[in-house]
């Protein structure tokens, strides 16, 4: 039941973005597994066990991500929590072998962790959609109405224009005056080295910073049935190749360039997670609470 929730091609059904939002948020929570044989320590003496219905805003997700499992808190008041996306909204992000691209699947995504932060955790939330310019901000608040500007955001976000990480941090850090949450949207087209040289400054100020790596199932593997020629989405550039070159030298050439960005996200003491556009979103959601746990 889970899996059929979360599946991308039946929330590609799902015409509106709160919906979707909803969907997924409400899916991942009645798939969690709750066992009543677990003993509560002193440090949980407060706190009760999840039922379904009960008030998302009251659950203490940090508890989750230690037990993965469900407990209810009281209440403890103003949020310290921030959290701010920051969305690739360039060309290579239209791309999509099935029901749903890249950029549509960071939508489902942006938008499911808005909903759990704004109502599952009082966090503020805030959005930065950028390609080789900021195209739109919106700055981090608790306000009433912060999800629909949200979500309004994601939707009028247009993917065009080329990837540029360097002018979305500089502008993000001149508006930083308080550490959070920074999770980074994007499919990472781009020399690890200078991406993470980039971002890298960001952790500098105590934030923590997830990067969120959006790709779609033949951007690993594509399928060729004979010579064709591939297009660079942003760039324009032609290469001719055969299916023999996407079985070895594309294959070897991506694994390297996936392995490299992956190590030197860690090794600079962030969180990388890696999302295929056919998979459902409940590891994207389970990712972020461990992280928000403090087990990165």
């Amino acid at each position: 039941m889970l899996q059929r929730f979360l599946d991308p091609a039946i929330l590609a059904s799902i015409s509106s973005l709160d919906l979707v939002a909803k969907t997924v948020v409400d899916g991942f929570v009645a798939g969690l597994h709750r066992s009543p044989d677990f003993g509560f320590s002193q440090e949980f003496a407060e706190y009760q066990a999840y039922s379904p219905g009960d008030d998302l805003r009251h659950v203490d997700w940090n508890v989750y991500a230690r037990t993965e499992r469900m407990y209810l808190k009281r209440y403890r008041g103003e949020t310290n929590s921030l959290l701010t996306i920051l969305l690739d909204a360039s060309n290579s992000m239209q791309f999509g072998s099935h029901s749903v691209n890249k950029m549509d699947y960071a939508r489902y995504l942006a938008a499911s962790l808005f909903y759990l932060a704004i109502h599952g955790q009082r966090d503020a939330a805030g959005l930065i959609t950028f390609d080789d310019e900021i195209r739109n901000y919106i700055r981090p608040s608790t306000r009433q109405g912060q999800l629909h500007r949200l979500l309004a955001g994601l939707e009028q976000a247009e993917a065009r224009a080329r990837t540029d990480f360097s002018k979305p941090m500089r502008y993000f850090q001149e508006f930083l005056h308080r550490r959070g949450m920074v999770l980074i949207v994007s499919d990472f087209w781009e020399s690890p080295k200078s991406i993470i040289s980039t971002i890298e400054p960001l952790r500098y100020r105590g934030n923590e910073v997830v990067l969120f790596h959006v790709l779609d199932p033949e951007d690993i593997h594509p399928k060729l049935h004979g010579p064709s020629i591939l297009v660079d989405m942003e760039s324009e550039a032609q290469l001719e190749v055969t299916p023999d070159y996407t079985k070895h030298e594309y294959r070897e050439k991506v694994e390297a360039h996936l392995a490299d960005l992956r190590d030197r996200t860690q090794a600079a003491g962030m969180g990388y997670y890696r999302l295929i556009t056919d998979r459902p979103l409940d590891e994207a959601l389970r990712e972020y609470l461990t992280l928000r746990g403090g087990r990165n």
